[in-house]
């Protein structure tokens, strides 16, 4: 995201909250003028931060007459998932060379500490969002492991898309299971070093909402 000043930054997580909390309707054309108003703000800091939220892949801006919320259609599941089992695959092959090391344990701990909270998650009642949250925690850790800011960059940039396929997947009968039972697999061989299983693991894991999620578009 680019330096933003202090109203753009107001602007900007004043909509990416009301995305996030679900009080945007997808299916409806929203107004630049009457959000900055709402705000009270001009309308040039609000211009720039829907510039920066589309960059960022929440919105979709429609050229003089406002914005809607980014939905997710097939493509956009695809490449996203193309680019994460990229990333998150040389992460793991990196990790899993350096699980002795002092960084690495450190690491590792990290991330069986995150899966326990992900599955005591599922005694709470909060429609998943814990869920959904330790599961992005788990799979941030990996990518922030080979500290690559540009890698880094791009993974944020993808977030929106990653938490839309993700409530996606999960909306499917078995899969908060089966993410629970992946995420531990996956964790019990980079306990141990083996890369190459665990980068199967990884990629199946990565790949599994493309077979299971229908997306309108």
């Amino acid at each position: 995201m680019q330096l933003m000043s202090s109203l753009q930054l107001e602007a900007y997580n004043y909509i990416k909250n009301l995305i996030l909390t679900h009080q945007l309707d997808v299916n409806t054309l929203y107004s630049e003028t009457k959000l900055s108003k709402e705000l009270g703000i001009s309308r040039t800091p609000m211009r720039e931060a829907l510039q920066c939220l589309s960059q960022d892949g929440y919105i979709t801006v429609i050229p003089s007459k406002g914005f809607r919320i980014r939905q997710l259609s097939q493509k956009d599941m695809r490449e996203t998932i193309q680019i994460r089992c990229a990333i998150e695959g040389f992460c793991t092959q990196c990790l899993a060379k350096e699980y002795q090391t002092a960084k690495g344990q450190n690491t590792i701990q990290k991330l069986g500490e995150i899966l326990k909270h992900q599955k005591e998650s599922l005694a709470l009642d909060d429609n998943y969002e814990s869920f959904i949250n330790y599961d992005h925690k788990f799979h941030l850790l990996l990518v922030n492991y080979i500290e690559n800011e540009e890698i880094n960059h791009m993974f944020q940039k993808l977030m929106y898309l990653i938490r839309l396929t993700t409530q996606s997947a999960l909306e499917v009968e078995g899969r908060i299971n089966g993410t629970i039972d992946e995420h531990s697999e996956y964790f019990e061989n980079l306990k141990t070093g083996n890369g190459n299983e665990a980068y199967r693991i990884l990629i199946d894991h990565l790949m599994m909402p493309l077979n299971i999620v229908r997306t309108e578009l």
